[in-house]
């Protein structure tokens, strides 16, 4: 309808419209100007001072000829900058490319090179990785920001980033229309493959997810949230930070998820709401300070990127009787929530991923597309604005993707009748074994049984005879004794023969990337051969 207006009316009536990444920090610094807004070490910012440094680094960028569509990558652990530029870059209708920092330079530069980055910006201690990438890659990165946290100077081509954003004046929001659906995040997936793919998110792809989070994650103004997991995930980076940011809520940022530092700022800053992984969680349990730290704050607990064991889960319970938990189920791909689990089903409907959330449908089908009844494996598939605009310069898996209008997660799961979802595994985790199938979930939950058991990863290594073999590798507590006999004989009581593992290994710790997850691919690297030499 809008051919009856004039082209000048279209476009004012489209900026008066608009509802934006961008907008969403300012708007909480009109509502709420002198609260506190972010803490990083001793640096304490309001809502007010964010969002004014939020519009320098914008005018900076502007100045150094970044425009709407460019993509400016950040290696960086959490830290202001980082915050800061999330919303600078939105602003200007740039892409932001998080990058993992645990990458090698080539896995960098890849990524320079796949998104076609016209800047770069760098914390000092990832600059040696950041410098090689740059001289592998042919990405036009000519913008370079440093990050000093170290104190390091910039040197160079760099640029200070602090100077980007220091001042007492603000310049206000850049004049950049910026829609719905304009990409502004460029999220390349940490899965198992053995090249990452950009997921594309735009404003309506986020601020939807940000509404599910709020109204199913009972989050809200009065929140003061840890951020310890790293940000250029999207799990904390938007199922939690910038959902802080649009309702006012408070943010202590943490560079990492080191168990001590996180349980003294707890204390300190009074944190009422932490998310972590289950091994995050599980190395909080397991710390020395847990029992003696000042906890009382806190009243929420967050869970997902990966499954959480039913016996962590009961004993979370028992000695958090007072923090009220959710587990969150999705992916990059849906901003990332898909499904939730509230705290009154925790123990009812545990290891459950929960319903779908407020703005999302999903279901289970199978290879054709077609529903599978209640109580069927099949996989996941999602439909809903939450999702991605597709994969990045890659036609061919995105058609995949949302083959029959709906997106594939690549999950397996059960549905009941009444919607909760159970995610069984990933379709390349399903173990296949003398001819049936065996979920490595179940094994792993049938482990965390036995005493003594700090974590497990159960997966499949070729075997002549078996094709796959159940494999797993188990990290006892410490000071725990176990051996390979117990394990065995503790799963034949719980699980039928062809889902026993063959073969049992002992590791002092698991592999995991920054979010938690742990890297079965690296294991089943490591462990390869196991089949071969023990047939």
């Amino acid at each position: 309808m809008s051919e009856q207006f004039s082209t000048q009316t279209t476009a004012a009536i489209d900026r008066a419209r608009r509802h934006s990444l961008g907008d969403l920090l300012h708007r909480t610094a009109i509502r709420y100007p002198d609260k506190l807004a972010l803490v990083d070490g001793e640096h304490r910012w309001s809502f007010a001072e964010f969002d004014a440094a939020v519009n320098r680094c914008a005018a900076a960028l502007a100045d150094r000829g970044l425009a709407k569509g460019d993509r400016l990558a950040l290696l960086s652990h959490n830290c202001r900058h980082f915050a800061v530029l999330v919303f600078a870059t939105a602003r200007l209708g740039v892409v932001l490319v998080p990058i993992n920092f645990m990458l090698g330079p080539e896995e960098v530069a890849y990524i320079l090179d796949h998104s076609g980055a016209t800047a770069l910006v760098a914390e000092d201690v990832l600059a040696p990785t950041a410098e090689k990438a740059l001289a592998q890659s042919a990405a036009p990165a000519r913008v370079r920001g440093w990050i000093g946290p170290s104190g390091a100077g910039a040197t160079g081509e760099w640029e200070d980033v602090e100077t980007w954003i220091a001042g007492d004046t603000d310049p206000g929001e850049p004049d950049v229309h910026v829609t719905d659906d304009d990409p502004l995040r460029l999220m390349y997936t940490s899965g198992t493959e053995s090249r990452p793919k950009g997921v594309m998110l735009s404003s309506r792809s986020l601020i939807t997810q940000y509404v599910s989070c709020t109204i199913d994650g009972g989050m809200a103004p009065d929140d003061v949230e840890l951020h310890s997991l790293p940000m250029y995930h999207c799990a904390q980076l938007d199922v939690f930070f910038c959902t802080d940011v649009y309702l006012g809520a408070t943010s202590i940022v943490l560079p990492a998820p080191d168990p001590a530092t996180v349980l003294a700022t707890i204390a300190r800053e009074k944190v009422t709401k932490l998310f972590c992984p289950p091994t995050v969680w599980i190395s909080l349990l397991r710390h020395p300070d847990f029992d003696t730290a000042d906890l009382s704050s806190l009243r929420k607990g967050y869970y997902g990127a990966a499954a959480m064991p039913v016996e962590v889960l009961q004993e979370l319970s028992r000695r958090l009787p007072d923090v009220a938990l959710w587990n969150l189920y999705g992916q990059t791909e849906t901003a990332p929530l898909a499904t939730l689990l509230p705290p009154h089903e925790q123990l009812s409907h545990a290891g459950s991923a929960g319903r779908a959330s407020l703005n999302m449908e999903t279901r289970v089908v199978d290879d054709s597309g077609v529903e599978v009844p209640p109580g069927e494996i099949g996989e996941i598939v999602h439909r809903g604005p939450h999702i991605t605009l597709g994969y990045y310069r890659d036609e061919e898996k995105t058609a995949e993707s949302f083959s029959g209008g709906w997106f594939h997660s690549g999950d397996l799961g059960v549905m009941t009748a009444d919607g909760y979802l159970s995610v069984v595994d990933r379709k390349k985790d399903m173990i296949k074994t003398g001819g049936e199938n065996v979920a490595s979930r179940e094994v792993e939950e049938a482990l965390y049984l036995l005493d003594g058991v700090a974590e497990v990863a159960v997966f499949g290594v070729s075997h002549p005879h078996w094709i796959e073999a159940v494999t797993a590798v188990v990290v006892p507590r410490d000071g725990v004794t176990l051996t390979e006999e117990q394990v065995r004989a503790h799963a034949k009581a719980r699980l039928a023969g062809y889902k026993r593992p063959k073969y049992v290994v002992f590791a002092e710790s698991l592999p995991k990337n920054p979010s938690g997850k742990i890297l079965k691919r690296e294991l089943r690297t490591a462990h390869a051969d196991l089949g071969a030499a023990h047939p």
